[in-house]
Parts: structure tokens; C-alpha cells; sequence
């Protein structure tokens, strides 16, 4: 949901005011939206009453709340200090995320979102409600930074986390254009997820990126089709390494078959691979049947090549990399979950 400059100020005002009014014993004197605003005129200057002493607040607002807009509201609302000697500080902002409050937080100024967020602490005022999901959420910008070629700037940049990179360097490493490595690199700076100098740029925070990627992920944009064998889990496997290797298929375990082989967790009855190409071949040397139900092998069909980015060779089959086996595992509830957490902390985290 996008919010024109003048609804947003309003949408603030009605916001801060339900925050507001919350407290009995304060009242509000009036809300001005100030003209020239700059340096010296916040975007809000409220003028409150508690009890018989006399109060302002200064209100900066920002279209965006992430931590880098956050950050330059927070060295905004300190000048304005300046100007409004005793006044309290609050950034406003559609939505306001974790690590922006942090940044409030740390700083001694107040936040409130219009998602229904918000922490205010002045005079005999403490007002905090979190957890509120996003109501304004840029579709548009989760769009862009997980749509499959920009995925494949985040495989390179969590596989390799300790990395410095070029945009040309990258951008031929993850098989892009300079444009796509930009678009994502301005996007993961909004996050304050990356940290730039004259050598180039890294990820900083691969944690907070793989949760984020997870909760816009599903192995299902995959075409998956389900089959049954009469052979073993171990042999299925071994088969379809084989055939593919012969001829010379892109394949990699995934799922619980690639877990197994680097963080085993949990047992499995289900063999998970994704192939390129070529799989009716496969299915009819290996005998699968296909079937809605009581399945042993999973085949998918890669929506992008890069998937196949970070493939590890091991027990003689390839498996695809550690951090897309971890958001394979998040689709399936309960033991995959189990089986992903185990990932995460034995070979995931340790790299970072």
C-alpha cells in the first residue's frame, strides 16, 4: 500500500493522536504541520498539557522505515532539539522495523508506526506496543529483492558471506546484469544489511537476510511432481546420481536427502532432488511411478538456474547448497523445521 506525502501526514497525525490517547491525565493542545520544514521545522510540532506542565513534541516522518531512513530521521529530530530545547522526539514511518526501533531506542527518541507500533517515553509517559504485523508492506520491494535473479546476487552473498565485492565481480559470479547487482545492493542498504568501503561491500547481517528470504520463499515455485519406487531411499538416490552424472544432467539432492548428508537431524522416507532437465528420461530408467499420494521421490524442476549455485559434492551424490536445503526444509512443517534448524546452527551459522 503506497501513501501520497499529505495522507501520510495525516494518516500520522490520526496515529499519534489514538497513541496519545491512551494516557487520562494528558491532553492535547493542538497538532501543527509546520511550513519550510528543513533543519530547523520538524513535519509535526505537538503541543501537549500533562497534569499542569506544558510539553512539546517534534515528529519527523519518513515514507520508509527501514533502519537507513531511520537512522537519518534520528540525526534529524537531534537537531531539531536545538531549536525545541526540552522538546521529546519521535520518528514516524508507515512501518517501523525491529532493528529502526533499536536505532530509536539507543538514541533517546520515541517511535510510532501506523501499523500500530510504537514506543513513547517522556515525563510520566510510557506507551509500548510491538509485534504488530506490517500493514503497508512494499510488495514491490519484496518483489524485487526476491524475484529469481536478484536470488541469485543472495546465494552468492550468503554462501560467501565473509566476501568483499565489486558490482562487476558479483554480477559475474551470480550471472547478472551490473543493473540487477545495483538494484539489490541499494535494497540490503535500506536493511542496513551490507557495509560499504573503498574495497567494495559485504553482508553483514546473513541472518536477518535468510529469515527475511524464508518468509517469501516456497520450494513450491519449483515444479514438483511425486513419484513412487519400489526401491530403498539409499538407492533411489544413488540412481538418479548416476543416470544424471552419465548424462551429464545439473542435479542436486535437496530437502532431507541433502540435510541428511550435512546436518543428519532426523530420519527421512523421501527422497527430494532437483534435476535441469531431461527428467522423463530419468523417471522411466529408474522405474518411478507417479502418484498423489505414498511417495518416496520428490523431482523438481528448477524456476531458475540458481538453485544450482554453491552445489557440494558428497557420498557420491551432489546436494545443493547448504542455505537453499535450509529454505527447501521450511516448507515442510515439524520435521522439516527441525531438520533446517539443525542445518542453520551446525554449517550454516558457523560460516558467518
Amino acid at each position: 500500500m503506497k501513501i501520497s506525502g499529505d495522507e501520510l501526514e495525516k494518516s500520522a497525525e490520526e496515529a499519534l493522536r489514538t497513541c496519545l490517547s491512551k494516557v487520562p491525565f494528558l491532553k492535547i493542545n493542538g497538532i501543527q504541520q509546520q511550513p519550510g520544514k528543513g533543519d530547523k521545522n520538524p513535519d509535526l510540532l505537538v503541543k501537549l498539557l500533562l497534569l499542569d506542565i506544558e510539553k512539546d513534541l517534534v515528529v519527523e516522518i519518513r515514507s520508509n522505515g527501514q533502519p537507513r531512513f531511520a537512522r537519518e530521521a534520528v540525526n534529524q529530530l537531534l537537531r531539531y532539539q536545538d531549536v525545541f530545547p526540552g522538546a521529546y522526539a519521535i520518528f514516524m514511518a508507515p512501518y517501523i522495523s525491529s532493528k529502526a526501533s533499536e536505532i530509536c531506542i539507543k538514541e533517546g527518541i520515541g517511535y510510532a508506526d501506523l501499523s500500530g507500533n510504537c514506543r513513547l517515553c517522556f515525563e510520566q509517559v510510557y506507551i509500548e506496543q510491538e509485534g504488530r504485523p506490517n500493514l503497508f508492506a512494499k510488495k514491490r520491494d519484496l518483489r524485487s529483492l526476491y524475484s529469481p535473479k536478484a536470488e541469485r546476487v543472495l546465494r552468492v552473498l550468503l554462501n560467501k558471506p565473509r566476501a568483499r565485492w565489486k558490482f562487476k565481480l558479483l554480477s559475474d559470479e551470480a550471472g547478472v546484469s551490473l543493473g540487477q547487482v545495483a538494484n539489490v545492493k541499494k535494497l540490503l542498504n535500506d536493511r542496513e544489511w551490507i557495509q560499504t568501503d573503498r574495497d567494495g561491500f559485504s553482508l553483514i547481517a546473513p541472518e536477518q537476510l535468510l529469515n527475511e528470504w524464508a518468509e517469501n520463499y516456497t520450494y513450491r515455485k519449483n515444479r514438483v511432481r511425486n513419484f513412487y519406487s519400489l526401491k530403498s531411499v539409499p538407492k533411489i538416490e544413488a540412481g538418479i546420481a548416476e543416470i544424471c552424472n552419465q548424462r551429464k544432467l545439473n542435479y542436486a539432492l535437496t530437502g532431507f536427502s541433502g540435510a541428511a548428508r550435512l546436518a543428519p537431524a532426523v530420519r527421512y522416507q523421501r527422497s527430494f532432488v532437483y534435476i535441469e532437465a531431461a527428467e522423463e528420461d530419468i523417471t522411466g530408467m529408474m522405474k518411478l511411478k507417479e502418484v498423489q499420494s505414498g511417495a518416496n521421490v520428490s523431482i523438481l524442476t528448477p524456476y531458475d538456474k540458481g538453485i544450482f549455485y554453491g552445489t557440494l559434492e558428497l557420498e557420491g551424490a551432489k546436494i545443493a547448497s547448504p542455505v537453499q536445503i535450509y529454505l527447501d526444509l521450511l516448507g515442510f512443517r515439524g520435521r522439516g523445521e527441525e531438520a533446517a534448524r539443525a542445518l542453520l546452527k551446525q554449517i550454516i551459522r558457523p560460516k558467518w
